[in-house]
């Protein structure tokens, strides 16, 4: 044997002491982790008291103060605009027969008042239209100011429509009459 196979095994013992304590540190390494990990927790006392959480608001599934009544949707909405044009604290921002809406704002609320005629039914026998008021994004909107409004509408608008409704008539005859004044008018020429 020569000097170097004597080294040998004297360096593989020596490694296999190193690798007994690496062993042995890793394993201490892992109690010593699992131990703190373990008494992480704050004892009871120190724990703070839990708020109670405030109820969160439901989302309302209709506006407070909607309504319906029996008339015709368009004299409805066209009642509506006369008497929201009148109405102090009311900011007209802009409407949409089409869409059957208005877009105001009322005492710093911004709404959209909805007129929609309702389908006829075993329950509805006659034409029926609903008002309603909704936010800009046409959810639902439960706010005093809303109901405030929709209040007055209600209380107002029965009146409101039979002046529309005579106001319209009054329109069609004027226009009849012009036009048999200017048919007369032809038929004297010839």
């Amino acid at each position: 044997m020569n000097a170097e196979d004597e080294r040998m095994p004297a360096s593989l013992a020596q490694g296999a002491v190193n690798n007994g304590a690496i062993a042995r540190a890793i394993r201490c390494a892992v109690i010593a982790l699992v131990v703190a990990g373990c008494a992480t927790k704050p004892p009871k006392e120190a724990e703070a008291p839990k708020e109670e959480a405030l109820p969160i608001p439901a989302v309302p599934e209709v506006t407070r103060g909607e309504f319906t009544l029996e008339a015709d949707k368009l004299d409805t909405w066209n009642a509506v605009g006369q008497i929201m044009v009148n109405t102090p604290g009311l900011e007209y921002k802009g409407r949409s027969q089409m869409l059957d809406l208005y877009d105001i704002t009322y005492r710093g609320t911004e709404l959209l008042v909805l007129t929609k005629a309702l389908l006829l039914s075993d329950t509805i026998k006659r034409t029926t239209t609903r008002v309603t008021a909704t936010s800009r994004d046409g959810k639902p909107i439960d706010s005093d100011a809303a109901a405030d409004l929709l209040a007055q509408l209600q209380q107002k608008l029965p009146e409101a429509i039979v002046d529309v409704q005579k106001r319209q008539a009054a329109e069609a005859k004027a226009k009849k009459d012009k036009s048999k004044k200017q048919s007369s008018k032809k038929k004297k020429a010839k």
